[in-house]
This record gives structure tokens, C-alpha cells and sequence, in this order.
């Protein structure tokens, strides 16, 4: 089960005070469902890109905070920047990553618009695929004249009304809030400080003006030098090589080349991939071919016929980090769950490097059916990582249920019931699955390569910690049972369970020292 995610891409209309940047940010960060991915300020544009990603309610939140929190900190009468602008929190981009559609994009767009027209009486203005109006669509359509210009016209002119908030500008200006797909903002600087060089290529490369499909583009003077500054919205259909080679055939007309480029944020790694693809001509190339996508491939991502499906959570360097997050999930039953799947894959291990050596050729058949069990074992304990966190997403959601009437709080009641068992039974099935690779760990210490005993051991120390962390989560959702009776047979099987664990630790200890000697 995909964890569903979502980024958030605000812009800030100021950049000269990192105080007030450092605010925003904390108010992004106090909503727990969220992870602070990059922030990417201009003194020139006097403009702050922040990114952030995560569960949808979570990004909402977080999103709404951002807003209110610049609206109190920027005044737009005071500022000044190369970029254009019409709000404190100029623009507000939704983009579905996972597990997300880009309808729920729209609906969240919508309820915050909603949100923040009525509580901070700030104009709102939906755009792109959020757009209320086809004319809406594009960014630039609703930024013209920007504030200076809007001040006046959202008072008088009936087609800038916005869609919530006051027809009336407060210090704060406006925001547009939208959906929309993954877009790389991306700046060319020339070999010039011409401006009108810049403004001239701007035109020749954004669609608007017939140029290329999918690019924005404005010409601008930033550090002293000129700067074509794009959005690139959509970089399969228009790939960002493209874009440079063409910025660079234009320049060449003026007699100016490319100095250097820069990114505003972050870029899909496909984007980055497909440009080096381009400049190096690697016609025949495979995404397979790429070192670090080998490297952090999720344990479960195996060539061999045993091999499975990938789980998302359960991609190593991304689940640590996922882990260390400062959001609810994943969690302790997650982790406990990723600790099996990692004792079950020593087993695996152990037992097919113990395969086909002539010195153990009376275990071979033994070897192989535990490498079997362990590779199946190893695949459900990597699912359980993603069920787990999901479990308590569920849990989470069933407590934010109506209770107004006596019939909704019963409904509340039994829909919590029901999620809390849910969410202790998976924790228990992770206990199970570790209590049997503490049995193959064991035959693997017993019988399996002698050079290999530690790593036997370590399998089955990585199923003991698995069955204690899912020992834990199962007793404190039993325990947080109004009823709990209801829970009396899996707290049984969960100390059966845990018995039979403490006899196959004093087993593998006799194992350590007759055949580790330790």
C-alpha cells in the first residue's frame, strides 16, 4: 500500500530578511505530517521558494500556517524585487506525487482558497488545473500588472475578481493556489549584462509568444548579469537540453553566450537523466544503468525467481530517512517490521552461500527450502512496513470522524474499535513472521557456513528486535481498547509467542560458543 504524498511549492515575496523566511519555515515544520525538502532564496527576485512534502491533510495545514504567517511579516506596500508578484505568499502549487491524484490536488486548493479568503480576508485566486476560469489558467494572466496594478483593478475591473477572499487588497496582497504537475524553475545566465538581450531570448523560448511548447519564460538583470528566468511545466514534452540548446542558439545571435545555470528548488532526477542521455548520446541507455538506482533499490526488488515486488517504505536510505522524519509515520511498528525484514534477509543470505559448497552438501537440501521460507518471509515483513504505517493513518482518521449527534459518536466509536484491532493484528503477524526466521537463523547457526555464523546471529538478534518492537505496538493498542477483552486472544498469542522466542535464544547461545567460540 502507497503512503499517499503530496508536495507543496510556495513562493514568498521576500528573500532580504532570513528572519522572516526562518519563521515561515517554522510554521511549515510545526505540522508533524510534513518534511521541509528544500528552501531557495534571491536577493534580486527578493523572492523564497520553499518545498515541502507530505500526507494531504498534513500539507494543507501547513500550507495554511505558511500563509498566515507571511501575511503578518510582509508588507507588499515595502517591497521591492525583480520577480513578479501580487502577494505575500505569492503562489501556492499543489503537485501529486504518490499515492495521490491530481483531483485531490484541486479539492485541496479549493478548501484552502476557501480557508484563507475567510480567515485572514486574503483575495485568493485559483490557477492552473484548479482554474475556475479558462483565462485563470495560466500564472502570468492573473500577476498582470501585479500588485501595484491589481490594488486598483480587483476593485473595479469585474474579470479580477478572485475566487474567495474580499474584492480588496490587504498589505499582504493576494495568493494564487493551484494544482498542477511537477515544474522545474530554471535560470540561464549570459556572457552579458544587457537585459533587453535576456528579454529578447525570453521571447523567442516561452510558448506564449511561439516559442517552445511548455516553457515560461521572463528576461531579467540579476547579480549584474542578464538572466533568462523559465518555468519548464512539463519536461518530458519539452526536455530542459532542449531548452538550454535552444537559449543558447539564440544568444549566439547577439554575440553572448551561456555563463552558467541555476535551479530554484528541486528537479526530478528523470529530468536530470534524460539531459545527460542527450548530451552524451547514450542512444541505447537503460534507467537500469544507473549505479545508485541498482544500490537503493528496495530489498525486495530482486532479479532472481524468488525476487518480488518493491515496497515503498521499504527502500533503505529513503525509509531511514522517511524514519527519521518528524512525522507520525513510520513509526516504531515499521521499523520493527523493516528490523525482520532485515533478519530474514541474512537469513537468505547465510543459507545461499552455504548452497553448493561440497563441505555441506548433506544440508543442501535443508539450505535451500530455508532460503525459500526466508525469501517469502522477507517479502512480507517488507509489505508489513508499509501496512503498518497505513494501519495508523486509518486510526488517525476514524478519531477525526463527526461526533455531533448520539448516532455519529457510536459510529465514531465502533469505526475506532474496529481500526485499533486492525492496527494491533498487524504488529502481531510481524511477531509471528520473526519468531520463524529466529528459527531459521538458528538452523542457519547450526548447520549453515561456518564463516557465515555471525551473520546467522545477527539475523536472528534482527528478528528478536523485530518481535519486541511488534510486541510493544500490539500491547498499546490493546490497551487503549475502551473494551479490552476484545484484545485478550492476541495478547495470549503475542506471550506464547515471546516464550517460545526465549527458548530459541538459550538454543542459539549454545550455538555461539560450540561453534563461535564466543
Amino acid at each position: 500500500m502507497t503512503t499517499p504524498l503530496i508536495e507543496c511549492i510556495p513562493n514568498f515575496s521576500d528573500a532580504r530578511r532570513p528572519e522572516v523566511i526562518d519563521q515561515i519555515v517554522a510554521a511549515i515544520q510545526s505540522v508533524g505530517e510534513v518534511k521541509l525538502l528544500d528552501r531557495s532564496s534571491d536577493l534580486d527576485h527578493n523572492r523564497t521558494v520553499l518545498t515541502f512534502a507530505g500526507s494531504p491533510a498534513g500539507v494543507e495545514e501547513a500550507a495554511f500556517r505558511a500563509i498566515q504567517t507571511a501575511a503578518s511579516l510582509i508588507d507588499l506596500d515595502a517591497h521591492t524585487g525583480e520577480h513578479p508578484r501580487i502577494g505575500a505568499t505569492d503562489v501556492v502549487p499543489f503537485v501529486p506525487l504518490s499515492g495521490t491524484t491530481m483531483d485531490e490536488c484541486i479539492a485541496i486548493a479549493k478548501r484552502l482558497g476557501e480557508r484563507v479568503g475567510k480567515e485572514l480576508n486574503i483575495p485568493i485566486y485559483l490557477y492552473e488545473a484548479a482554474a475556475t476560469k479558462p483565462e485563470r489558467t495560466n500564472l502570468e494572466n492573473i500577476r498582470k500588472g501585479q500588485y501595484e496594478v491589481l490594488k486598483t483593478e480587483i476593485e473595479t475591473v469585474s474579470n479580477r475578481k478572485p475566487d474567495f477572499g474580499p474584492s480588496k487588497l490587504p498589505k499582504a496582497g493576494a495568493t494564487v493556489i493551484g494544482a498542477r504537475n511537477p515544474l522545474i524553475a530554471f535560470n540561464v545566465y549570459l556572457t552579458s549584462d544587457d537585459v533587453s538581450i535576456a528579454k529578447k531570448i525570453a521571447k523567442a523560448v516561452r510558448q506564449s509568444s511561439g516559442g517552445l511548447r511548455y516553457v515560461k519564460g521572463l528576461g531579467l538583470l540579476v547579480d549584474g548579469r542578464a538572466q533568462v528566468s523559465m518555468n519548464l511545466t512539463n519536461f518530458r514534452e519539452t526536455p530542459i537540453a532542449r531548452v538550454v540548446e535552444f537559449i543558447r542558439r539564440e544568444a549566439e545571435r547577439y554575440g553572448v553566450g551561456i555563463h552558467h545555470s541555476e535551479l530554484v528548488g528541486l528537479i526530478p532526477q528523470e529530468a536530470l537523466v534524460d539531459a545527460a542521455v542527450w548530451y552524451t548520446q547514450l542512444d541505447a541507455f537503460s534507467p537500469e544503468q544507473i549505479l545508485e538506482s541498482r544500490l537503493f533499490s528496495s530489498p525486495t526488488a530482486d532479479t532472481s525467481p524468488n525476487g518480488g515486488a518493491s515496497s515503498s517504505a521499504g527502500n533503505g536510505p529513503s525509509f531511514i530517512e522517511e524514519l527519521a522524519a518528524p512525522t507520525p509515520t513510520p513509526g516504531g511498528g515499521s521499523a520493527g517490521a523493516y528490523a525482520g525484514a532485515m533478519g530474514a534477509a541474512l537469513v537468505a543470505m547465510v543459507s545461499g552461500v552455504t548452497m553448493g559448497k561440497k563441505k555441506y552438501a548433506e544440508v543442501e537440501a535443508e539450505m535451500q527450502a530455508i532460503r525459500v521460507v526466508a525469501e517469502n518471509l522477507r517479502k512480507e515483513l517488507t509489505q508489513a512496513v508499509d501496512d503498518d504505517a497505513a494501519s495508523f493513518e486509518v486510526l488517525m482518521a476514524k478519531f477525526k470522524m463527526s461526533k455531533e449527534t448520539d448516532e455519529q459518536k457510536s459510529a465514531r466509536d465502533a469505526a475506532i474499535t474496529q481500526a485499533t484491532l486492525n492496527a494491533a493484528h498487524i504488529p502481531l503477524h510481524v511477531s509471528e513472521h520473526a519468531v520463524k526466521v529466529m528459527e531459521l537463523a538458528l538452523k542457519c547457526a547450526k548447520s549453515g557456513l561456518q564463516s557465515a555464523i555471525s551473520d546467522a546471529m545477527s539475523g536472528f538478534a534482527m528478528a528478536r528486535a523485530s518481535l519486541t518492537a511488534a510486541g510493544y505496538n500490539v500491547r498499546i493498542n490493546i490497551n487503549s481498547l475502551e473494551d479490552k477483552s476484545l484484545g485478550d486472544r492476541m495478547l495470549k498469542e503475542l506471550a506464547n509467542l515471546e516464550k517460545a522466542a526465549d527458548k530459541l535464544e538459550a538454543e542459539i547461545q549454545v550455538v555461539m560458543k560450540e561453534r563461535g567460540g564466543i
